[in-house]
Parts: C-alpha cells; structure tokens; sequence
C-alpha cells in the first residue's frame, strides 16, 4: 500500500476513480457522471479489446442501458437478437426452450436480449461514459491505491509514457477483473467453489447451422458425458462454440487446446452437426482457440470506506445462463447508488455501502444456488463430470461457505441456519426446476412453464424489476428493502432512499 504522502509528478483530484474500463466500470462511471460528480476512468487495455461473455440477458439491454441512455445505440449496432435459451439438460434427450417472453410481468416489446461481440459492445458503453463527461483514459494502468487508516484516498497509476502519476478521490472503484491487482485493499479474502471448478476452452466458426425462428438467436447449450458446450450465433458468419469440462482435463488442453476443442465439440453430436462443413473464423480476433479457467468465487468483503469492488474483480459465477454481464452492471448500478447517495451526504456512509452488498451478494446467491440446482437436475450416471456435480457431493465445507455468503438472502429464508438446510434447499430448487421443463411439451404456447417454477422466478426477478426501472421510470410493483430499516431505489434508479 503506497502512503498518501508519497510524492508523485501528478496529483489530480476527482470525486470517485473508476479501475477498468469493462461493462462494469464504464456502467458505474457513467451512472455516477448523470448525478453531475467528476469521474476519473482507468482502462489498462486499448478499445476496443476482446473480451468473452458474448450472451446478454435482457436486463441489462432493457434496464442498465436504457437508464444509462445508450440503449437505442445499441439496438443500431446490429447485434443478433436473442429471444431465450435453448438446451439439451435434464433428463429428456430433447432440447427444450426457453422464452423471455410469456413472462407474467416482462413485457413483449423487451423479451428479447442480444448476443454481442464485447469488442463492440464494450466500446460502445465506455464512448456513453465519454459522452457522459467521464475523464476516460486507456493504456493506463493502476499501480496501487492511496490510503490511510481511515479510508481509501485514491490510486497512483502510470500512463504510455511510464511516469507515476496520483489521482485522488472520495471514493475508488475497482473494476478490474478477475485478475484484479487491487481488489485484496477491501480487506476479506476470495473463496473458490470446488462444485464450479471447471476450465473452459473456447473459439469461433465462420458460420454455422442456426436453431429454426425465432429461435435461430438462441445460445444453445448442450450437456454430454464430459461437461457442456456452448453455441452463440454472434452474426451469420461467427458463432462461438466453448466446452466447460473438468478441470482434471487441464493438462490435455493446455498441451493443445485446438485438437482438445475439436474432440470435445465431436463429442457432443448436437452441436456438432451444427458445423458440418462449417471453417474456422479466420478474422481477427476470433481466429484463435483460449482456455479460461472458469472458477466460481465471491469476496468475503465488497467494500472498505472509499473503495468498493464490482463485477469479475468481486464475483463471477459459471456462465451457462449467461450471468455475467448481468451481474456486472447489476452490480455496478448498485454501487453507483451508494457512490451518489455518499457524494450528496444523503445517508451514512456504512448504510449505503451495507445496502450495496446485502443486495449484490443476494443476486449472485440466486444464480449461484439455481445454477447448482440447474447442474444437479441433469442425469448421466456414467460421467464422472456429472457425478462429481450433483448435491450429494457438495462438499459441507463449500456449503458453509455460501449459507455464509448469502445470510440465508438467495432463499428469502433469514432462519437459515446450515448446510444441511441449504443442501435440502438446492436438492428441491432442482426438483422444481426438473418439473417445470417436463411441463413444456404439454405448454398452450400463452404460458411459459418455466416462470411457474418458483425457482427459476426468483433468479430473474431483480433484472425484471430493472427492465420495468428502465422501460416505464420505476418497477410495478412498490419496492420494499430486502431487509429491515433497508434502502430502495430512487425513481430514476441512480441514489438510494429510504424504504
């Protein structure tokens, strides 16, 4: 930790200073610059830059963008629009749907998402932060952070040029990634989940098959014996296709990730009729296969005074109901909240920032107790992938940890009191989830079994309420605290107020 009194060539004062230039920085900048406040953005790359997590879900299309005034800009960048999901899961051989329409409360006109290149995605969001008045700079990077005993005071970064440089603020948010060098300043430590440490490996076709419309937008997510594929149509001449297996499979493909990809995408037939005949993509950035290691963890702490983390630098969870970015500007919304609210001296700093997380650890604790329920429910008795995931085999040690995580919130259950509870919990959260896809063959075409499922309601029901934020100023119904003497969103869904 450097000492606030360190000199520098340059001291630069701001309001709060933004790490990473992602969807979760350029959302949390740019919210934060709509309330008038002076925002430094430090983005170490160069725009525009790849970056996987290529399928959105509607609440940040419909909710984040629109309350950040950029979503008709990206509904004329041309992206492929994405109507549901389509997979092979579960106990049918079949491939089953899901819509976002046939929602008892998400309106047709925004029952769609968008599948995107994030090179182009991202860059439009971090320009709407330059637009906003955000002081973006690229090719910076972000040495260490300026703090005392009190609090956090700032960042000391260098630019092209190398120099030191100090820029100081009331508040530093660290947006950074997963690979974040800053997020251990909060204090707390990350926790890894045994039951999601899987590896990915990951490239692009020219092309491909496309489910019939109007589902042909569809991700397609296929489960075989090793783990599960994806299948994005990113445009009609690109699609990206990624396998998520076992992290025992690492050696083999880290020795040749290509030949490993082509083995695990033929072993999947379901994807791989859709790319017969089909080359790969050759243009850049798409012409190479990557391995990620794609590891669910959370931060036990989100937040110290003057610093809070959002997106990959806080959390991030298995990607096969496309999460990620989701969480990420879901996140960044909610401290964007705080950031104003302490700003402006509204509220005490310590409500704002407990409100904060109470809230971000909620909604990651639904996604990651449904997508626990969601592995659980698919039946291969002869893979040791799937053997490995089922709830009986979640470890006491990991369930601790997320009754911990989540303070009995993911279940609106404040009694939750162990991880015997929590293994019922996620056991029946998969039963449920299991019946409302056997429902679909016999469903009228006016419904949608799945939102039947209490399960599968409560995971999306926060990105529900930002689409209403976004589409009609404010949510259907009155808001209420998720806990007591909690705080609720303002109307143009920017501060807290009192609930």
């Amino acid at each position: 930790m450097t000492s606030p009194n360190r000199p520098a060539q340059t001291t630069e004062e701001f309001d709060v200073v933004v790490v990473g230039g992602g969807p979760a920085g350029s959302t949390v900048a740019s919210a934060v610059a709509l309330k008038g406040h002076r925002v430094l953005l430090l983005e170490q790359q160069t725009f525009p830059r790849y970056q996987i997590g290529e399928s959105l879900l509607p609440s940040t299309v419909h909710g984040v963008c629109r309350i950040l005034g950029v979503e008709e800009e990206v509904a004329r960048a041309g992206f492929k629009p994405k109507r549901g999901g389509t997979f092979r899961w579960g106990r049918n051989r079949d491939p089953w749907q899901f819509s976002f329409a046939l929602s008892p409360r998400l309106a047709d006109p925004t029952s769609y998402a968008y599948q995107v290149e994030r090179s182009r995605f991202d860059q439009i969001l971090l320009d709407n932060a330059r637009r906003l008045g955000v002081d973006v700079r690229e090719g910076c990077r972000v040495k260490d952070v300026l703090a005392d005993e009190e609090r956090v005071r700032g960042v000391e970064w260098t630019g092209a040029d190398g120099a030191s440089r100090q820029a100081r603020a009331r508040y530093v948010v660290d947006a950074s990634g997963n690979g974040s060098r800053i997020h251990g300043e909060v204090g707390g430590k990350r926790t890894y989940s045994d039951f999601f440490r899987n590896i990915a490996v990951f490239g692009y076709f020219a092309g491909g098959a496309r489910l019939p419309a109007p589902n042909d937008g569809n991700i397609f997510c296929a489960a075989f014996e090793e783990g599960w594929l994806w299948y994005i149509p990113l445009r009609d001449d690109l699609t990206s296709v990624g396998a998520v297996v076992s992290r025992e499979n690492a050696a083999d493909i880290q020795r040749d990730p290509e030949a490993a990809w082509r083995r695990l995408i033929d072993a999947c037939p379901e994807v791989r009729d859709l790319l017969t005949g089909v080359p790969r993509a050759t243009e850049t950035p798409y012409d190479q296969v990557r391995v990620r290691k794609d590891w669910s963890y959370w931060k036990s702490r989100l937040w110290r005074p003057g610093m809070v983390l959002v997106g990959d630098a806080a959390c991030f969870v298995d990607p096969v109901l496309s999460s990620g970015v989701h969480l990420a500007t879901y996140g960044a919304l909610l401290a964007a909240r705080s950031l104003n609210s302490g700003l402006a001296g509204a509220v005490d700093e310590a409500r704002l920032f407990e409100e904060f997380e109470t809230r971000y650890r909620h909604e990651y604790g639904l996604f990651h107790e449904f997508l626990v329920s969601f592995y659980d429910m698919h039946q291969d008795e002869r893979s040791y992938f799937w053997k490995a995931r089922k709830v009986t085999r979640l470890g006491t040690t990991e369930l601790e940890s997320f009754v911990e995580l989540v303070g009995g919130l993911a279940s609106g259950d404040s009694s939750l009191g162990g991880d015997g509870q929590a293994g019922a919990r996620v056991a029946e959260a998969a039963s449920d989830f299991d019946r409302a896809v056997g429902r679909l063959p016999d469903s009228d075409g006016l419904r949608n079994p799945l939102y039947e499922s209490t399960t599968f309601r409560e995971v999306f029901r926060e990105g529900t309420v930002l689409q209403e934020r976004g589409l009609l100023g404010g949510p259907l119904e009155d808001e209420t605290p998720v806990r007591p003497g909690g705080l609720v969103a303002s109307e143009d869904g920017l501060t807290w107020v009192a609930g």
